[in-house]
């Protein structure tokens, strides 16, 4: 009996121990750790984009100015060629027989005004005698303004006829690149029929945008001063090229439309840039970028800190006492890696901008200021509208 009631005895207390040990509380996990970032206050430059296309400073269409047979191509497309240099030949044979026609018909007029002259300086002086009637002279006289008319108009076509000829070789009017040929040998052209080729001045390059009316009347006043002061001489803005890259020559950009365009509701500008190597080649597509104001004072938060939640933009702030809550702000201008905030912050404000996805509204967390290689925004950054 006492060995059973021993067992028993150390069941219970066996069974006790296991409850006592049941009823302690696991310890809480820890708070989770965030890198939090303070939000700053100073100048940003706001810079605004416009999408334009390229073209040459001067695009010449080359076309022919008479009619014939394509005889010669002149050039290499694509290759850099000179005011006057020939581009094509056009078969000159029928025009240096019309420039011998023409010659012959002005030399024959001409010996008909000297014939008409002499007439005229003969029966001068036998008109006072009577020899000649007045009539006569008069006559002579007639006749002798009739074989000048005739050879002035002979002389017109030997001019015609000379700049005709010369019309058979078509040179380029400008310095620049020329273009793709559309003329083929042997074919017939003409002024109507289109044009040659094309040569493009692109140094210095033109780069034509829309500005909107809106955007336009912010910078009205300064234009219209500027005009009025004789002073007026463009904005600098930079070029941004397809792969990204930023142009390393600095254009000039000035209103070239004379008002709004009723159908877009935006005035063309244009912005000229030096081009040296030809490197900018016509119709391609580039932004433009200019610095349009200065915000003073501005707060700044890096752009990895904004959680977007259904279109509501919100950032996890972390309080005096390391408990997280969430505010709506509402974003201004931004640059590859800074947003200024409008509103919802202020100056000194830690915020969450790494580990916000761990964090909820009220929960305490564990903050790490960010390294300056984290927090500091990249160089060279530029902000958009």
């Amino acid at each position: 009996m006492g060995s059973m009631r021993s067992k028993s005895l150390g069941s219970l207390c066996a069974a006790a121990a296991l409850l006592a040990g049941c009823s302690k509380q696991a310890p809480p996990p820890p708070s989770p750790q965030v890198v939090v970032a303070n939000v700053e206050t100073r100048d940003f430059p706001v810079t605004s984009e416009w999408l334009g296309t390229t073209k040459g400073e001067v695009d010449a269409e080359i076309r022919a100015q008479v009619s014939g047979y394509l005889i010669a191509q002149s050039y290499k497309e694509g290759q850099q060629v000179k005011k006057g240099d020939v581009l094509f030949r056009i078969d000159p044979a029928p025009f240096k027989a019309s420039l011998a026609e023409a010659r012959g018909q002005l030399g024959s007029a001409q010996a008909n005004l000297q014939r008409e002259h002499q007439n005229v300086e003969r029966y001068r002086p036998l008109v006072d005698s009577g020899a000649v009637s007045r009539q006569e002279f008069d006559n002579a006289v007639q006749r002798e303004r009739a074989a000048k008319a005739e050879s002035d108009t002979a002389n017109a076509a030997l001019q015609k006829a000379q700049i005709d000829l010369g019309f058979t070789e078509i040179r380029s009017p400008v310095d620049g690149i020329a273009g793709i040929a559309k003329g083929q040998l042997g074919e017939l052209v003409g002024p109507a029929s289109g044009p040659l080729t094309t040569v493009s001045q692109l140094d210095p390059i033109v780069v034509s945008f829309p500005l909107s009316e809106q955007e336009y009347l912010r910078f009205a006043p300064q234009i219209s001063q500027a005009v009025k002061e004789g002073e007026f001489k463009g904005g600098t803005v930079e070029l941004v090229l397809a792969d990204g890259k930023t142009y390393p020559q600095v254009g000039v950009a000035y209103p070239a439309g004379g008002g709004i365009d009723q159908r877009t509701g935006t005035i063309t500008i244009k912005a000229r840039f030096p081009n040296p190597d030809n490197v900018i080649r016509a119709g391609q597509f580039a932004r433009v970028r200019a610095k349009t104001q200065t915000l003073k004072g501005a707060l700044l938060i890096p752009q990895r800190a904004i959680i977007d939640l259904q279109g509501q933009k919100q950032v996890a702030v972390v309080t005096g006492d390391n408990k997280v809550e969430l505010r709506t702000v509402v974003l201004g201008p931004k640059s590859a890696t800074e947003q200024v905030v409008s509103s919802g912050l202020a100056a000194g404000d830690r915020i969450v901008i790494d580990g916000y996805q761990k964090v909820r509204p009220g929960m305490t967390v564990v903050a790490v200021a960010a390294t300056p290689d984290v927090a500091a925004p990249a160089p060279g950054s530029s902000a958009e509208n």
